[in-house]
């Protein structure tokens, strides 16, 4: 069976996501390609069955594996998992990795067998199509078309979700839209240097030089500050280039289909191949954080607070809002400019949606779907704790003064970030301002502040939807090998400065170019089949 498959060859450690673009205002599931997912055998439903609503049973316990977009222990996560068991009857195990290690840890849990999968998990990109296809994950569509979120009348996010169905079947769910990350650029930098915000490429290459050879920080140093910073010259899932558009632009690391219908890879592309000559140059003139190959998210996020480098591609929304709070407590400028695409990149991507998937091993997966999934968006106390957290930790409506700002008694308000003292909490899993279902008895619609409001409707009215992306037996296969050789070759071009003529050598002689062909050849051959 597909799952013992997928545990002897270790598939999941090792995954690696892709997508295809369509347009971000696209109504149906323009450009996607759906996962041929296997049959949920080891499920205590079977594929596709789901019971009645008053037949479901409330489960006694429900373990969930999840990333640090989850209250996290450092916020209280106990407060967290104790109000969610007072709301619900139910106890909850939370079993958290550290964020960036995340879909390792989650690998090495599938890899380990059933008897350990917990029994609801955070999946995105090709770890959800993979998963799915090893039949690994229960198919809620059912359950989901009985459901009472659905017929509710506040649901708004159908678009959302048929996104992510594959060959027609719903295997995760997002609560949210995916949304992405958006260029910002500290605009105290821009007037020291006497730049305007840039539209073109050549315009950002001369702030980011700029940036690295003036004195952007105004501390009387010419040199001692760079450009940018990234966590890593690719992303760890897809779409890939989120952090670094202005030099991917046209180009994509990864699979993709074209306008004709046919599916290629777009890193043995030429437009690929101009990109990282692009980044090597950048790099090479120290525009571009020399940590920038081991960094993570948050290393950026401290070295911008620090003020070190002036342009951060980063989410939109309430993290508008975050770098904004950090900057400030760190005693420097905050005012910051997001940039709109420039006319290279034409528009930024929106990230499929991450999903709440259960694992096909979880015994009473309709009450899992119900109490647990569903339950976030009820429009009620549980949705409050999903968005904001817990009365009097997270948020409050008591009358007291939050860092510089005072409250009365009875105005609902964020309070300071326990984990980042000096700001305040923006937001906690679910974010408000990527709801999919209406919440009319929302408290904070009227607290999110305008910087946040600023960046989402830039990302929003100028981005791209991806989609997911099938996966077939050659992906499952070959991919994550590819995916690994293909980040190798980058950091050979852009930090060791390798030529793009000698790195795609290296590309054809390790295997690469031939796994890339087998992996193309699968999903045409599947495309045809249709």
């Amino acid at each position: 069976m597909r799952v013992k498959k997928m545990l002897a060859a270790g598939m999941a450690v090792t995954m690696a996501a892709s997508v295809a673009l369509s347009g971000c205002s696209s109504t149906g599931k323009s450009g996607t390609e759906a996962t041929s997912a296997g049959t949920n055998t080891e499920s205590g439903s079977s594929a596709g069955e789901s019971k009645a609503e008053n037949d479901i049973k409330k489960p006694e316990k429900i373990t969930i594996m999840v990333n640090g977009t989850v209250t996290t222990k450092p916020n209280n996560r106990d407060a967290f998992e104790k109000r969610w068991e007072e709301l619900t009857g139910i106890d909850l195990e939370i079993i958290q990795p550290d964020h960036d290690a995340y879909f390792d840890v989650l690998g090495q849990t599938f890899a380990s067998g059933p008897e350990n999968w917990p029994d609801a998990i955070l999946l995105q990109g090709s770890f959800y199509t993979g998963y799915a296809e090893e039949g690994a994950l229960w198919d809620m569509t059912e359950a989901w078309n009985n459901s009472e979120l659905k017929s509710s009348g506040r649901f708004t996010g159908e678009e959302v979700v048929d996104n992510m169905k594959i060959d027609g079947k719903l295997y995760g769910f997002p609560v949210t839209r995916g949304n992405g990350c958006v260029t910002y650029v500290k605009k105290k930098w821009l007037d020291n240097v006497g730049l305007q915000a840039p539209t073109t490429y050549d315009e950002y290459l001369n702030m980011l030089k700029a940036f690295t050879e003036g004195d952007p920080d105004g501390n009387g140093v010419n040199g001692d500050t760079y450009g940018l910073s990234a966590a890593g010259f690719i992303g760890t899932e897809e779409p890939w280039t989120n952090y670094l558009p202005e030099f991917y632009q046209d180009a994509y690391p990864s699979f993709a289909k074209g306008e004709d219908g046919v599916w290629y890879d777009g890193f043995t592309k030429d437009n690929f191949k101009a990109a990282l000559q692009r980044m090597r140059d950048a790099y090479a003139a120290g525009y571009i954080d020399k940590e920038t190959l081991t960094n993570g998210t948050k290393d950026c996020r401290n070295k911008f607070y620090e003020d070190k480098f002036g342009v951060f591609t980063y989410w939109a929304g309430t993290w508008g809002t975050n770098l904004k709070n950090n900057l400030e407590s760190n005693g420097h400028d905050s005012e910051l400019i997001a940039l709109k695409p420039i006319k290279e990149v034409g528009t930024y991507v929106e990230r499929t949606s991450p999903v709440w998937a259960i694992t096909s091993s979880c015994e009473n997966p309709e009450g899992v779907f119900k109490y647990f999934i569903e339950s976030m968006l009820d429009g009620g106390d549980l949705q409050m704790l999903w968005s904001y957290g817990v009365e009097d930790v997270h948020w409050s409506k008591k009358a007291e003064t939050v860092l510089d700002k005072t409250y009365k008694e009875g105005e609902f308000h964020l309070r300071e970030s326990l984990e980042n003292p000096g700001t305040q909490y923006t937001k906690q899993h679910l974010d408000p301002m990527l709801a999919i279902a209406a919440w009319e008895g929302d408290p904070g619609k009227d607290a999110v502040k305008e910087e946040a409001k600023s960046s989402q409707t830039v990302f929003n009215e100028n981005c791209r939807q991806a989609s997911i992306t099938p996966s077939t037996e050659e992906m499952a296969t070959y991919n994550g090998d590819l995916m690994t050789l293909k980040k190798s070759i980058i950091a050979d071009v852009v930090v060791q400065g390798t030529s793009v003529e000698e790195a795609f050598k290296r590309f054809e002689s390790d295997g690469g170019a031939k796994w890339s062909q087998m992996i193309v050849d699968s999903l045409n051959k599947k495309e045809s089949a249709k």
